[in-house]
């Protein structure tokens, strides 16, 4: 037979290489957790989230926006829920809002619950937007919390303070639109 190696795949097993992605490379246009990666857990008790904090000693129910959450307490800007009703009418006429920047201790602080709808019920920030036209959030925390994207567009910059500004634009937009419906004009 000669002395000459037989070539072949069952001989040369070295030179077969298979080439398997990294786990993190499964999908690389899907910007999803991959499942060999552990899941990173949500959290949507984060700042700038719209939540209704129920106190305990006295009872309190407070409607607002999370600067802080931390084992010693938590912090917020928003109101009571008994003077929501003025608060929105506050906004809705243009006056100087004063949505108070709270801190309360954990002891205090009973329920803490995300402002969302309840079926056929609108959420209060779903209130708040249709009695005022504008986004509650940003009025919330643009003072508190920096803007969400810092690599945003340059367009996009503005962040929170651009979204109030627009909601204004539009409310002032729709006002002209409707006196010209109706024939009325502006003295």
């Amino acid at each position: 037979m000669g002395t000459e190696p037989r070539r072949g795949p069952s001989t040369n097993y070295a030179a077969l290489h298979l080439q398997f992605p990294t786990p993190t490379d499964d999908n690389r246009i899907v910007p999803s957790v991959s499942f060999y990666q552990a899941p990173e857990p949500a959290a949507p008790f984060r700042p700038g989230a719209l939540v209704i904090a129920t106190l305990a000693n006295p009872r309190e129910k407070i409607w607002g926006a999370i600067l802080n959450l931390s084992p010693s307490g938590l912090s917020m800007r928003g109101v009571d829920i008994s003077s929501f009703d003025d608060f929105t009418a506050q906004i809705r006429d243009g006056e100087p809002f004063a949505a108070g920047v709270m801190f309360f201790p954990m002891h205090r602080v009973e329920r803490l619950e995300l402002d969302l709808p309840e079926g056929t019920l609108p959420s209060l920030a779903q209130r708040f937007a249709q009695k005022t036209g504008q986004d509650p959030a940003p009025i919330l925390v643009s003072e508190f919390l920096p803007a969400a994207s810092d690599d945003a567009d340059a367009h996009d910059a503005g962040g929170a303070h651009d979204a109030a500004a627009e909601a204004e634009r539009k409310q002032s937009a729709n006002a002209k639109d409707s006196s010209k419906a109706t024939g009325d004009s502006p003295r």
